[in-house]
């Protein structure tokens, strides 16, 4: 008889937490039973787990007594405290946070990418961040078959990226200024930096604070994290990668502009199609006669990478373009923790 798993939701009643309580109940993962954890203040809320009532617990310790998979979406400060707890008593955390994914002794999976890499925990996996997701799930095909020298992004990011909250008072910024009302800005662009601004009716070219260097936190990530992934060494100089992130007033779905460089300069758009056609997780949209192309708000409730916009560079043989739109919060994050326990699962490692 398959093995039946006791599963923590850590953050459960958080944006990322709802959707992973949703991508469980959906999974091939067999449940035993449901721990869903929170802070002290969402303690005592009701969610619902195919067709059973759960009340979400205030998170200790001793939470984790008795569990086999965490997945875990509360911060990275709680995934700190907590996953040293969890793993202490024979948990395996799949980690939705930051905490983790710079860590060498973490394995950072994207399971259409790198789910070799799963094998190498020690008791925590780390999602990547999502603005990384969909733009590796999308690249990584084209270069197992063209190689891949240097990619340029500028991400569109949408407000949720940010959290509930962010989300929230982006709503309310629409609306008052509809009504001719000043817009209040107490989040974004982020909580840690001294100002904030509107999102509505507006575009923030900062996400996370800024480094020493002039790129922001966020912008760093999507370099190091996509060369973690690829190349297995986060300061990989062989792929050449950098970014722009830009948070954009869209509730969910990330947009990506991706130019990259293979080293195979006999590749063709149809060559690229093609092998985007045949790629897991992905979803080729791609005809500009029809003005067809992704769209977030199409892309939103889905677990798909949507690709499309594919075109080469006429200036620089061997560089293309493309469009590349993921559901931030499913594929992003939810959906991707899910499929990396599944995997876990498949290979025997949990």
């Amino acid at each position: 008889m398959a093995k039946e798993y006791v599963v923590a939701i850590l953050g459960a009643t958080g944006a990322v937490g709802h959707r992973m309580v949703a991508q469980l109940a959906a999974s091939s993962i067999p449940v035993k039973e449901v721990k869903l954890l929170a802070s002290a203040r969402s303690a005592g809320q009701q969610m619902e787990f195919r067709g059973q009532t759960l009340t979400v617990e205030e998170t200790t310790p001793d939470s984790f007594n008795g569990v086999d998979l965490v997945l875990s979406s509360a911060g990275g400060s709680t995934s700190k405290k907590y996953l040293p707890e969890a793993v202490k008593r024979g948990a395996i955390c799949v980690d939705n946070t930051s905490a983790y994914r710079m860590d060498p002794e973490v394995p950072l999976v994207v399971p259409e990418v790198n789910a070799d890499q799963l094998k190498h925990h020690h008791g925590i996996v780390a999602n990547p961040n999502c603005s990384t997701i969909q733009m590796v799930v999308a690249l990584e095909p084209i270069r197992k078959a063209f190689g891949l020298k240097q990619i340029i992004v500028s991400t569109y990011q949408a407000a949720s990226g940010a959290g509930q909250m962010a989300l929230n008072e982006f709503y309310q910024q629409a609306k008052d200024h509809l009504a001719g009302k000043p817009m209040e800005a107490n989040i974004l662009p982020t909580k840690g930096d001294k100002k904030h601004y509107p999102l509505a009716f507006n575009l923030l070219p900062q996400i996370d604070v800024f480094e020493d260097d002039g790129y922001t936190h966020e912008e760093w990530k999507m370099i190091h994290e996509t060369k973690k992934i690829m190349k297995n060494d986060m300061d990989d100089a062989d792929l050449k990668v950098t970014a722009t992130c830009v948070r954009v007033p869209v509730p969910i779905g990330h947009g990506e502009s991706v130019y990259f460089q293979v080293e195979d300069e006999s590749a063709t758009v149809a060559d690229l199609r093609k092998v985007l056609e045949t790629a897991p997780g992905v979803v080729v949209e791609d005809d500009p006669a029809h003005q067809v192309y992704p769209q977030p708000l199409k892309a939103e409730g889905t677990g798909d990478t949507y690709v499309g916009r594919l075109r080469p560079d006429a200036e620089n043989k061997g560089a293309f373009n493309m469009w590349v739109v993921a559901d931030n919060l499913l594929k992003g994050a939810a959906l991707n923790a899910v499929q990396n326990a599944e995997e876990l699962i498949r290979q025997g490692l949990l």
